[in-house]
């Protein structure tokens, strides 16, 4: 959704600063994720991709505030705050994924 009803639309000043944050944001967490799957039987590896998606995932929530806030001329509230509740789920679901990760290495 941020490189279809975001990106696009902001201002052609913020080409190579806010869009290319957003564009780069809304693709590493999944990637992040798919690389540390990898390792995901290194405990500490494992821990810090996730701690990275989680990272990538609150940077994305302070783009979306700063378009929300200062673009919303070209872009809608309403499109940035649905974003944000939704990258707000997905970190609390990372943060459980991690916790239910660790107790069950703890448990083998």
């Amino acid at each position: 959704m941020e490189r279809k009803e975001i990106i696009p639309r902001l201002p052609k000043e913020e080409k190579y600063d806010l869009s290319d944050q957003l564009n780069r944001c809304c693709k590493a967490g999944p990637a992040l994720i798919a690389e540390g799957f990898a390792k995901r039987y290194q405990k500490k590896s494992w821990k810090k991709y996730i701690d990275d998606t989680i990272g990538e995932s609150n940077e994305m929530i302070h783009h979306l505030s700063v378009c929300a806030d200062i673009y919303s001329q070209f872009i809608s509230t309403k499109t940035c705050q649905k974003l944000i509740r939704e990258y707000d789920i997905a970190n609390r679901q990372l943060y459980t994924l991690k916790s239910a990760w660790t107790d069950f290495h703890q448990n083998k």
